[in-house]
């Protein structure tokens, strides 16, 4: 047995900041109203109020699965640093 204490990873890392990022974004562009309460510029005749919310659709999605894959990679990491104990 050792007397050394166990040396955990930080709670908060830079990926985890990153994974905080992608799942805040959405909201944050959604909950700004007064940054795309507008009419112009105009997309195939879409107002802008309308197409800028559309798009965060697909960007919502995709920041999710980002965020998601860098979940599973810290988790990964996490885990062979304990020797496996988590998978």
């Amino acid at each position: 047995m050792s007397d050394l204490p166990e040396v955990k990873p930080p709670v908060v890392t830079p990926v985890r900041a990153v994974i905080a990022l992608c799942l805040i974004a959405p909201f944050v562009a959604m909950l700004w109203v007064g940054s795309y309460t507008k009419t112009d510029p105009a997309f195939i005749g879409i107002p802008f109020f309308y197409w800028y919310q559309l798009l965060w659709v697909p960007l919502s999605t995709l920041l999710t699965v980002v965020a998601y894959q860098l979940w599973r990679r810290d988790q990964r990491a996490r885990a062979s640093v304990k020797g496996g104990a988590e998978a």
